[in-house]
């Protein structure tokens, strides 16, 4: 299987990735005297800087992924005009297993990606691969890097080494630095299709036809998220829970209790994720110390110990956002759905499973009041981007969806 196979309905976006690895390969070629190359030509291919950017579950980091193990490709394909990307040479199967030795993958479980982290990035990407062709540096949230941060990663942009390339992933392009972006190739990913998401569940995971279908509509081009309400009851369980709210905020009674179990899923996803990663994490760092249970920590571990709760403190706040990130949209997702059916749209909802629940608040309200329903809930995601109280931001999008 190709590594482009992931790219779901990235058509565009796949050939200019495939377009600049058979570049990189020949000005890679051209550079060990394996034969001539155009450089005009693949340098209008090739960059040592890509941003890739579109909605939450498109395929930035996938994209990234593909286009770094592509780069990485050993197949012997490639002599006879074969695509690079080929998803089974040492290669490309390194990369995608992340353990390839000249790519580093970051990603954060923090809120934040420190300048610290960043310098030391900046310091590796002025050395030569140790044996692949380039030397590839993925950063998945470009937008979680610190200002501090976003200055060290401009320094490294600013000045490349010959045989580095830096993929950044984020939301959008105002999520980076000016100086950053002005520097690196835009790539945007659009929203792929329902139907494409579907087949995908169906080839690859081998989910039934019509859970597929059901799935990829309420995931709404969130690729992970409908894989995940495909295949997990758990998943599919919670949503459902949280697209009871627009019935269940009749008074003011209900409004909080809604808002209480909704912080209290939250609160649970992180706290579960925890219970085994966080357990893992400090046993590591015993062992890594030689601290042998019930005895006295050795030189230096309190220090250790100390940095990893606070890494997995911040990583549970960011938990509890992302899974609350996650309901809202489900809500904002029944709500325009709710808006559709009041204008009198007949195409699929994107809540096709909850249509009885859709017509019976489209049927009791007017567009008006599910408008202000919508902001709603924009604005306690703007809330909770502010660091407010989940509980309050929640509590407050609750009275107003009763409100309307």
């Amino acid at each position: 299987m190709s590594v482009w196979d992931d790219l779901v309905g990235q058509d565009r976006v796949v050939e200019q990735l495939q377009a600049a690895a058979r570049a990189a390969r020949a000005t890679a070629a051209a550079g060990r005297g394996g034969g001539a190359a155009d450089p005009a030509a693949n340098a209008s291919l090739m960059t040592h800087a890509w941003l890739f950017t579109g909605p939450p579950g498109a395929g930035q980091t996938t994209a990234a992924r593909a286009f770094a193990a592509s780069l990485q490709c050993t197949s012997p394909d490639l002599e006879l005009g074969g695509t690079p990307g080929c998803g089974f040479c040492d290669g490309c199967h390194t990369v995608l297993a992340g353990s390839h030795a000249d790519v580093k993958y970051v990603r954060t479980d923090g809120l934040s990606i420190g300048v610290g982290d960043m310098r030391e990035l900046v310091l590796r990407a002025s050395s030569y691969p140790t044996g692949g062709r380039w030397s590839v540096i993925l950063i998945d949230a470009a937008h979680r890097l610190t200002e501090a941060a976003a200055n060290a990663l401009l320094k490294g942009v600013e000045e490349p080494s010959p045989r580095t390339v830096w993929l950044l992933c984020a939301p959008s392009v105002q999520d980076v630095l000016p100086t950053i972006r002005s520097r690196s190739r835009l790539l945007v990913l659009r929203t792929p299709a329902a139907e494409a998401v579907a087949d995908m569940l169906v080839r690859r995971d081998g989910v039934e036809p019509e859970t597929a279908r059901v799935a990829a509509l309420a995931g709404q081009g969130d690729i992970d998220r409908a894989r995940r309400l495909a295949v997990d009851d758990q998943a599919r369980a919670r949503r459902a829970d949280v697209l009871r709210i627009p019935l269940d905020v009749a008074d003011l009674g209900g409004c909080l209790t809604a808002a209480q179990r909704l912080v209290d899923t939250a609160k649970a996803d992180a706290d579960a994720l925890a219970e085994t990663q966080d357990a893992k994490e400090t046993g590591d760092l015993r062992a890594a110390y030689g601290a042998a249970e019930g005895s006295r920590a050795p030189r230096g571990m309190a220090g250790a110990v100390k940095d990893l709760e606070k890494r997995q403190k911040s990583r549970a706040t960011r938990t509890r956002r992302e899974t609350l990130g996650t309901a809202l949209n489900d809500l904002l997702g029944f709500y325009r759905d709710v808006l559709a059916v009041q204008f009198g749209a007949t195409g699929p909802l994107a809540n096709e499973d909850q249509r009885p629940a859709v017509g019976k608040v489209a049927a009791a309200g007017a567009p008006e009041q599910t408008l202000r329903r919508i902001e709603a809930v924009l604005q306690c995601r703007r809330a909770l981007d502010r660091n407010v109280d989940p509980l309050l931001a929640v509590e407050a999008m609750t009275v107003a969806l009763r409100a309307g």
